[in-house]
């Protein structure tokens, strides 16, 4: 198999597929993450059928695009008419039924969302399927697929109705980390260094599918401009199809990741709510689905689990749209490598280095040494009462169960980090400043997350434990 991570995910399938009993497992993750991939690895592509749901098409033509699937699978002289689901499903049983007792039906149903058409009926004749059919042999393995992550949770994972509970696998992808990215470029006799693809990522995110686009005999700069920049560009156009396809309404989706775009520290659900131009209940769904496909990060306030959570865009391809394409009206082909060093640039890879941090806790808590220790990660901001007062905002906070807070600094730089004494104070006035608000009583780390460490100097001592970029590339043992 060509997969790069995806160990847990693997074991899963196999265990499934030996299992004793038929089982209905549900491959679900962002668009572009390698759902489909995974599977049709794993599986070598063999299936005793499989078919692909269609975007926008109507009832009719699924049904038969489904025909054509039996007729292929079954070897038919002709191609059946189905009316409806019930037609389709009943074929779909018999041709089943006409295999060998001696190994598991494999059966693939990719985008199954998609085949969930209105008015169709799709969903209450695939339970029937499933109950009255499948569930009752023990010879069925069923995959479905599908990157409108709300609909396969909705209707399948959290189904309240006739699939409640039947659900006997749940596989949810989640988009690579830095090793795994790291991991895949070396596949490909890729070598570039851990900094040019810490940069990629920030770009990138974990999405294999953008990684496959890229060109590893050009540097990055040159595969951004030929991304991004070029006319017709595949990732200039590949954000319209990316919220359409996965969000009904997807302007609503569109207005709060731009929105959120907009304030880089995050927003409240509150300071959100004022923002938009849609209702509070339209809101909610928005936010959940958001969080469910990788787009949002949610994250609690220090003591203070549910209200007033934070939530900011943490989607690494939506954000470099935003920022440098959505508003680019240059016809300049290679405007990236033109102004990848400019103070701008340079001002967002320190913002989104600190996102790349939130999204690697694990990394960050393995090289602490506290990898099985209980944790609570969160974020602090303090409001100043009084102009006589400092406000200060602190993104990264792990509270630790051995009564540890490590309370960390995240700055990105292009070689060891310069530690001067104005800085250093900074530190030292707001770990105070924390003590004393909190009142905590556990010990405080101030703690220095960089790309290549803390220079040694006067100063540099202020940062009682180091985090490097090296470190952000560690393997998830957990």
């Amino acid at each position: 198999m060509n997969l790069i991570g995806r160990n847990r995910e693997i074991g899963e399938l196999d265990r499934c597929l030996k299992s004793d009993q038929s089982e209905f497992v549900v491959v679900y993750g962002r668009r572009r993450v390698g759902k489909t991939f995974l599977v049709e690895e794993f599986f070598n592509r063999q299936y005793d059928f499989s078919f692909v749901g269609g975007h926008n098409l109507t009832v009719k033509k699924q049904l038969r695009n489904f025909a054509k699937a039996i007729k292929h699978y079954a070897h038919l002289p002709e191609l059946p008419v189905f009316t409806d689901w019930s037609d389709a499903f009943d074929s779909l049983t018999g041709w089943i039924e006409s295999q060998s007792s001696d190994h598991k039906k494999v059966i693939f149903f990719d985008e199954m969302p998609w085949i969930d058409t209105p008015k169709s009926d799709f969903i209450e004749e695939f339970e029937n399927f499933w109950n009255g059919w499948a569930a009752r042999r023990k010879d069925i393995l069923f995959i479905a697929t599908g990157s409108a992550t709300s609909w396969m949770i909705d209707k399948l994972v959290e189904n309240q109705g006739g699939l409640h509970c039947r659900i006997t696998n749940s596989i949810y992808l989640n988009p690579f980390t830095l090793y795994e990215s790291e991991q895949y470029l070396r596949a490909r006799k890729c070598a570039w260094d851990r900094y040019q693809i810490l940069q990629a990522y920030m770009i990138l995110g974990g999405v294999p599918f953008y990684w496959s686009l890229l060109d590893t005999r050009l540097s990055l700069v040159q595969n951004i401009d030929r991304l991004f920049f070029r006319k017709n560009a595949l990732l200039k156009i590949e954000f319209d199809e990316l919220y359409n396809a996965l969000f009904a309404h997807a302007d609503y989706y569109v207005q709060v990741a731009q929105l959120l775009a907009n304030h880089k520290e995050g927003l409240t659900r509150s300071q959100i709510d004022k923002e938009v131009d849609f209702d509070g209940k339209t809101l909610t769904v928005v936010l959940k689905n958001l969080e469910r496909c990788d787009f949002v990060l949610r994250y609690s306030q220090l003591g203070n689990k549910v209200k007033d959570a934070i939530y900011r865009l943490s989607d690494f391809y939506t954000l470099f749209y935003f920022k440098y394409v959505q508003a680019n009206n240059s016809l300049d082909e290679q405007w990236w490598s033109k102004h990848f060093n400019s103070h701008s640039v340079e001002t967002w890879l320190g913002q989104t280095f600190e996102l790349v941090c939130m999204t690697h806790v694990d990394a960050i808590k393995q090289k602490l040494g506290i990898a099985g220790v209980a944790t609570e990660v969160s974020a602090w901001r303090y409001v100043p009462k009084s102009d006589s007062e400092k406000g200060a905002q602190i993104d990264l906070v792990i509270s630790r169960a051995d009564r540890t807070i490590n309370l960390c600094e995240i700055k990105f730089a292009m070689g060891k980090y310069q530690m001067t004494a104005e800085y250093a104070d900074y530190i030292r006035d707001r770990a105070e400043l924390f003590r004393t608000k909190t009142k905590t009583k556990y010990a405080i780390v101030p703690t220095m997350v960089t790309t290549y460490g803390v220079a040694e100097g006067a100063n540099s001592s202020v940062a009682q434990q180091e985090i490097t970029m090296e470190d952000l590339f560690r393997e998830n043992t957990v």
